[in-house]
């Protein structure tokens, strides 16, 4: 296995842009996660905020735009609820005014209930058991940490288990247990 060199330091302002335009075409980046990815590149770091306005300007940043695609993607292809969508943009370091309004307007259009409903099927479809309690709690916490809310787990488990599911914890009742 051969060890990575280190990263050579960017010097000029055209080479930070040059490096920060490769890094787009790999994937999306939000404005905090470019700004990482430059000073790990950067001699200089008073380069940087003016490599970041010029992104800014062209567009190829926009925090709206990236909470807004990722929380449908991550919605409709990953089938992850609200929850895991939001914590997962705020560790990207996107702004919580973006990502409230690229979660609500995501979930708008789609049910929480069919994408609990989808995750559940295909996990059942590769039970080998009958369904019993353990089984359940497993199913419940794999769905909390996909991100969906308790009320909408419960009413979803219910219905495959016909109603005979026990009470379960809330999540947030069972992080202050935890505490």
């Amino acid at each position: 296995m051969r060890s990575r060199q280190p990263t050579r330091k960017l010097l000029t302002e055209t080479q930070l842009y040059m490096s920060a335009q490769r890094a787009l075409m790999r994937r999306a980046h939000s404005v905090s996660e470019m700004k990482k990815h430059l000073e790990r590149r950067a001699e200089n770091k008073d380069l940087i905020p003016a490599v970041i306005a010029r992104l800014r300007e062209l567009n190829y940043l926009d925090d709206a735009k990236y909470a807004l695609n990722y929380a449908a993607q991550h919605a409709k292809l990953h089938r992850q609820g609200r929850f895991r969508i939001a914590r997962e943009l705020r560790a990207r370091g996107v702004p919580d005014r973006y990502i409230e309004s690229a979660v609500d307007s995501v979930f708008a259009e789609t049910d929480e209930a069919s994408l609990v409903r989808a995750r559940l099927t295909r996990r059942l479809a590769h039970l080998r058991r009958p369904l019993d309690q353990k089984k359940i709690a497993s199913l419940y916490r794999n769905l909390l940490g996909a991100g969906f809310s308790s009320d909408i787990i419960r009413a979803e488990l219910k219905g495959i288990s016909h109603g005979d599911l026990p009470e379960l914890p809330d999540a947030a009742d069972s992080e202050l247990s935890e505490s």
